[in-house]
């Protein structure tokens, strides 16, 4: 039974529960007849927090109904229809398609692992469902075989359970808490702490399919500590069985994201093995490039009153990156950084402890366990640089990248010099410098960006200008940010020519009430065509504060990555 739902029981004044079809650790799912239509439907409960101060009750239920909301617009065959969302006893259900039959999991369970080329019709479905996701910036996050409907009689795959989805502009349910969940599913990069895109769902999608041909992830241990270490370090060692896709799976299990094999190039060698049932390889395409060519300088337009110029950015689709994901029993509090603190490369003792206080952090929550890592932010003696381990800073000018390998260790972190605080550090991603700016601001920009200040705002800039990373510090305004960002929104048909896909939405940063303004425009001439923008901004010691970035539309993830590393960063540090 639910914690307030039972079989008879009249939700929304219209759906009927019947028997209860399955529980996790978000929520309830039931079978229920809609009373109005006469069809039969699934209606999941989902279980909030017990205990929790009204205010923070009610902004859970606000987040999941957005969730849901925002969910119910992905149009796909492959992913589960929601048809409605209603509030009952002061908690949200969900009302959605019932699918008859049985999960992927209980089909691996009951009947072992499927032939190649059922792997591959399941791994088209569900490419098909991430990219109707991903065109909409949601990010599923929990993409495993229990995750996935098998329809008796049809086949038809369908991806379900987006409780944990990252939705543009939303805090979701269980980013107020750690990490929960599926570690064997789950990327090395999201594992580190580190910015996320579609990527991961790709990562993830690799390990169902290993699951799927083998009967288990590549990354099953006996313990968390295992599993955590598998997934960051170990060599992956795909089962023979999946050796008719093994292009496929090499491509998708890239620890390094920007290596990753993108859902084009995945559908391609797929569709090429139900079709021609060789093997796949892959061909030129194989890591594409990153990078357009560059563009000329970004227009010299007028800039809307206490907003940025033409040509800057906005906030991250999903805020904060990181989050959690269920699948596991536990529910206790894993902290990113933590997680962040065990993907950097150790040896020896030193590695086994971080993996040990991993696991124990899961199993009686975050307190001494996250206390004990952050102590020593890279897991060794802070000894002062005795016995010829360099401590805090000198560490820097020392580490270079290990690994490198199509299945080596996830990118290390670097230690800089430069610091909000005297004798402090800061902990940022290869290929990023920590930088502390006059203009009384701290952040992270990626290596070989240059500085340029111009009309109040501070800009970084890539080579040829393709990303631009703006800052501005200003007083606050009457009605906030969030208002802020609305006027700026009401005025951006008159301000970007080609102003569209836009929205504002409400969220957070750091604890503090924020505004994520996204759109898209057509770019200068010089630009050479449409560019994506994020923006955030919040209030913060008396000062209304503004973070964005501008890309082209076609480089909007390396955008993402390079907003999420700039915004866990950014502090501000007085002039």
């Amino acid at each position: 039974m639910g914690i307030f739902g039972g079989e008879g029981r009249l939700i929304g004044g219209r759906y009927r529960l019947g028997i209860r079809l399955g529980r996790g650790g978000m929520g309830t799912v039931w079978r229920a007849t809609d009373e109005l239509l006469g069809r039969q439907v699934a209606v999941k409960e989902l279980h909030l927090d017990e205990g929790t101060a009204e205010p923070e009750s009610r902004v859970q239920r606000e987040r999941a109904m957005r969730e849901a909301r925002t969910v119910a617009q992905i149009k796909h065959p492959h992913v589960i229809v929601v048809h409605d969302i209603v509030e009952q006893d002061g908690r949200p259900w969900i009302v959605m398609e019932l699918v008859e039959g049985a999960s992927l999991a209980d089909r691996l369970m009951s009947g072992g692992p499927v032939a190649p080329r059922e792997a591959a019709r399941i791994g088209i479905a569900l490419l098909g469902a991430l990219r109707a996701a991903h065109t909409r910036g949601v990010l599923h996050r929990d993409i495993k075989p229990a995750n996935v409907l098998m329809e008796s009689g049809t086949g038809r795959v369908v991806l379900t359970d987006f409780g944990i989805a990252q939705v543009p502009g939303v805090t979701t349910l269980t980013d107020a808490g750690g990490f929960v969940g599926s570690p064997e599913y789950t990327a090395p990069e999201r594992m580190a702490g580190r910015g996320t895109g579609p990527e991961a769902d790709l990562w993830s999608l690799g390990v169902l399919l290993c699951a799927a041909l083998s009967g288990e992830s590549p990354f099953h241990r006996d313990s968390l500590g295992g599993v955590l270490h598998a997934v960051v370090y170990d060599e992956i060692q795909l089962p023979e069985s999946a050796r008719p896709l093994r292009a496929v799976l090499d491509g998708l299990l890239e620890r390094d994201p920007e290596r990753r094999m993108d859902v084009t190039e995945t559908e391609r060698l797929l569709r090429g093995y139900l079709e021609s049932g060789r093997a796949p390889e892959r061909g030129a395409s194989e890591h594409p490039p990153s990078e357009h060519p560059p563009a000329a300088g970004p227009p010299a337009a007028p800039a809307v009153p206490g907003r940025p110029p033409v040509g800057h950015g906005a906030g991250r689709p999903g805020g904060r990156t990181g989050g959690r994901t269920p699948g596991m029993p536990i529910r206790d509090a894993l902290d990113d950084r933590a997680l962040a603190a065990a993907a950097r490369p150790h040896t020896g003792r030193t590695r086994t402890v971080l993996l040990i206080v991993l696991a124990a952090v899961v199993i009686g929550g975050a307190g001494a366990g996250i206390a004990a890592l952050l102590m020593n932010g890279s897991g060794t003696d802070d000894d002062g640089g005795r016995n010829g381990r360099p401590s805090r800073s000198q560490q820097a000018s020392d580490a270079k990248p290990t690994g490198g390998g199509r299945h080596g260790a996830a990118h290390p972190t670097a230690e800089v010099t430069a610091s909000p605080s005297p004798g402090g550090t800061a902990r940022v991603p290869a290929g990023y410098r920590f930088v502390r700016d006059p203009a009384g601001f701290a952040l992270a920009v990626p290596e070989g960006f240059t500085r340029s200040y111009e009309n109040d705002r501070v800009y970084y800039y890539s080579q040829g200008k393709r990303f631009r990373i703006g800052v501005q510090l200003q007083k606050r305004v009457p009605q906030g940010p969030i208002g802020a960002m609305r006027t700026a929104d009401a005025e951006g048909p008159g301000n970007y020519r080609g102003y569209r896909r836009n929205q504002v939405t409400e969220t957070t940063h750091n604890g503090l009430q924020a505004g994520l303004w996204e759109f898209v425009w057509n770019g200068s001439a010089q630009d050479g065509g449409p560019r994506y923008t994020y923006d955030l901004s919040w209030d913060e010691s008396g000062r209304m504060i503004d973070v964005w970035i501008s890309s082209p539309l076609g480089s909007q993830t390396e955008a993402k990555r390079h907003f999420d590393t700039a915004l866990d960063a950014f502090r501000l540090t007085g002039t």
